[in-house]
């Protein structure tokens, strides 16, 4: 007799792979905390960081988007500073 599947809704896979991703537990471990299979879940993680989609993938973009943030401050720093020099350069062409 065939075995009747089990039908999981989208907010238990979230949760499920933002346990193993933001946790750092083993995939295993989490599986048998939640009841499911472990290949299950592994397919689950494997999916959304192949789509890009795991909150894993989190950490590199928001690694990128700080290493950006740092070089546009580094950049607006040195932009005030040569505005600043522009407009004591026009006080005195000025007087």
């Amino acid at each position: 007799m065939a075995e009747k599947r089990r039908k999981f809704d989208p907010e238990f896979r979230e949760g499920a792979l933002r346990i193993v991703t933001e946790t750092g537990k083993p995939i295993a471990e989490v599986a048998k905390d939640l009841g499911i299979n472990e290949t299950t879940l592994a397919s689950w993680v494997s999916r959304a960081r192949r789509a890009g989609t795991a909150p894993g993938g989190e950490t590199d973009e928001l690694e990128r988007l700080r290493r950006e943030n740092v070089q546009l401050k580094r950049d607006n720093k040195e932009l005030v500073m040569e505005r600043n020099v522009l407009k004591r350069c026009m006080v005195l062409w000025v007087k």
